[in-house]
């Protein structure tokens, strides 16, 4: 064997290509050169966020409607840039005071978790609670149903909200519901300019002085650790809770909200 097919044979061993080692011709070679040159696609780390309180007890009592790690995925991937800069770094403060210092898997992390805590929240983490508000103000018709709007899956939307996210009209899809939510708070943080607890959310659970905002507050215990400070101080979330202390509560049945009961009257 000459000292070339030696080579040539070291090379097939080493790269693993065997027989399939095809010389070379000159024009290849930019080509080659062009490929090597080239940055390797980089992909987007993700992380699957913890389980909020609810979920915690769902799985205790063998409850199987409840949060799919599926969607953490869904929701990192979806979120935009701008949810991932230092834009929002003061509008999620009380919940995750590390933002800016975090790395951009932990800040995706940090949002699955929010939005999982919202879902929880809003419809207890089932994908198909649906609920007829009898508040004067959202008796109106939806423009899709022409029927009373209703607040349907994860995130209780309607289906104006969905759009071009839902083209076949399913607003229970979890996929469709959470990208919305997306939207809907990349708006609020962003376009509005506002924090995520806002009398004008269009989260009911995000409106401080509701019921609904200190069952979404419960949620959020169990927020990734690296949000937190390093050091012992008071919790982020105390001074999400002071910030809604003193404002008018619901008061009644309704404003007795639980770990397991999302906010609100559900009908499934």
């Amino acid at each position: 064997m000459t000292r070339v097919a030696w080579i040539v044979a070291a090379a097939a061993i080493v790269t693993g290509l065997g027989a399939a080692i095809v010389p070379y011709t000159e024009s290849d070679i930019p080509q080659a050169h062009a490929q090597e040159l080239a940055p390797a696609p980089v992909e987007t780390a993700l992380k699957i966020a913890p389980a909020t309180p609810i979920a915690e007890k769902k799985a205790e009592l063998g409850d199987d409607r409840t949060w799919n790690p599926v969607w953490d995925l869904w929701i990192e991937t979806a979120l935009p840039d701008d949810l991932l800069s230092p834009k929002v770094a003061q509008a999620v403060r009380p919940f995750c005071p590390r933002f800016v210092a975090l790395s951009e898997p932990d800040k995706r992390a940090f949002w699955a978790y929010f939005f999982q805590a919202l879902a929880g929240a809003e419809a207890g983490l089932v994908p198909t609670a649906n609920v007829h508000h009898s508040d004067k103000v959202l008796q109106v018709k939806d423009d899709v149903t022409h029927r009373l709007v209703r607040q349907e899956g994860l995130l209780q939307l309607t289906y104006k909200n969905l759009g071009e996210h839902d083209p076949e009209k399913t607003i229970l899809q979890p996929k469709n519901n959470l990208l919305c939510g997306v939207n809907i708070i990349r708006n609020q943080l962003i376009d509005q300019n506002k924090p995520l607890l806002s009398s004008t959310s269009y989260f009911a659970t995000l409106q401080p002085g509701t019921a609904g905002v200190k069952v979404f507050l419960k949620q959020m215990a169990n927020v990734p650790a690296v949000c937190k400070r390093p050091v012992h101080t008071e919790p982020a979330l105390r001074e999400a809770a002071d910030s809604v202390q003193g404002a008018s509560v619901s008061t009644g049945a309704e404003a007795q909200s639980s770990l397991v009961s999302p906010a609100g009257s559900l009908n499934h």
